[in-house]
């Protein structure tokens, strides 16, 4: 066991973080303990992550190369892509060492750093799809005035404060995570996730809970107003287009957005906003695990397949390879 009865403080990004028992490192129980699915899984998470790494790579070097897709749209996927490379690369890492090692130990300060970065990467993407969705509303709504109303000032601008908002979320919570007296150090999930380090506390964590639906509330819900928001004027803008390959256009610049957007938000809802059972334990897992390596991974390959432009890029640049 590797617990002491002492008080110490662990400073991280100007914070202290003191226990009453204090826990030196943690024992992260995984998504399986059948030695055969845990390899099953190394191999289906190793793959996943090798496609996200040269997706959104790809995506980023496509983009830098291409003065095409040197737009407003493209620098939001540009900054998406590095979101969901940061992302990935915060926890996937450390889940394939843990796979295939008997030991599955973190210690302390790397269990609050991984909190830390991987909530604000999460939230940060968030705030980042609604963003994209205001654009996609002016490119529809208002094409005319598109590249003055979204100049490099307000591009650099909502960027920017999608960032701090996902970074100051998520330094509220891990925080008020990491000042709580911890009983035990075995964590029933395969990263450092809010709930799951919560449950180790010796106190009543009722606050807690209560900060965490707020800040998930904020973090899912005023960007999936702005999107609704957004994609009703969208909608309403494509209707009163006569001609429909006009339709088709407009509905076209929005088709890969609108397809994160789906992916992302439906599953958050779905998982957060249906009914709790015993299984939500086993839940929660299945939706870390679904934005730390299954969503990284997805989209870039929705943005290059089902965009013309991106798929022109590419095969201007395997051009240039041969």
């Amino acid at each position: 066991m590797v617990c002491k009865n002492t008080s110490p403080a662990v400073k991280f990004m100007g914070q202290e973080f003191v226990n009453q028992t204090w826990v030196n490192e943690f024992i992260l129980l995984g998504l399986s303990s059948d030695w055969n699915t845990q390899v099953f899984l190394f191999v289906l998470i190793l793959v996943m992550y090798v496609i996200t790494v040269v997706g959104n790579s790809l995506i980023l070097l496509l983009i830098r190369l291409d003065s095409r897709l040197h737009t407003p749209m493209y620098f939001f996927l540009s900054v998406l892509s590095i979101v969901d490379l940061c992302y990935g690369n915060s926890v996937a890492p450390q889940m394939l060492a843990h796979l295939i090692s008997a030991q599955k130990l973190i210690p302390f300060d790397s269990c609050v750093l991984q909190l830390c970065v991987s909530l604000a990467l999460g939230g940060s993407e968030f705030f980042l799809l609604g963003a994209m969705s205001y654009d996609r509303y002016v490119a529809v709504c208002y094409p005319l005035h598109y590249t003055v109303i979204m100049d490099r000032e307000l591009c650099l601008g909502l960027a920017a404060s999608c960032l701090v908002a996902g970074f100051l979320n998520s330094l509220m919570e891990t925080v008020i995570t990491f000042r709580l007296p911890l009983c035990r150090n075995v964590i029933n999930h395969f990263a450092c996730e809010t709930l799951a380090v919560l449950r180790l506390a010796c106190v009543d964590i009722s606050f807690n809970k209560v900060m965490v639906a707020i800040s998930g509330f904020l973090v899912i819900m005023l960007p999936c107003c702005l999107v609704l928001f957004s994609y009703t004027r969208i909608v309403i803008a494509i209707l009163h287009i006569r001609s429909t390959q006009g339709r088709h256009k407009a509905f076209g610049t929005c088709a890969s957005h609108l397809t994160v957007v789906c992916m992302c938000f439906g599953a958050t809802i779905f998982t957060y906003l249906g009914p709790r059972s015993a299984s939500s334990e086993d839940k929660e897992k299945m939706v870390a695990l679904f934005y730390a390596v299954v969503a990284p991974m997805l989209n870039p390959v929705i943005y290059s397949l089902r965009n013309k432009e991106v798929m022109a890029a590419l095969r201007k640049l395997v051009e240039k390879l041969r």
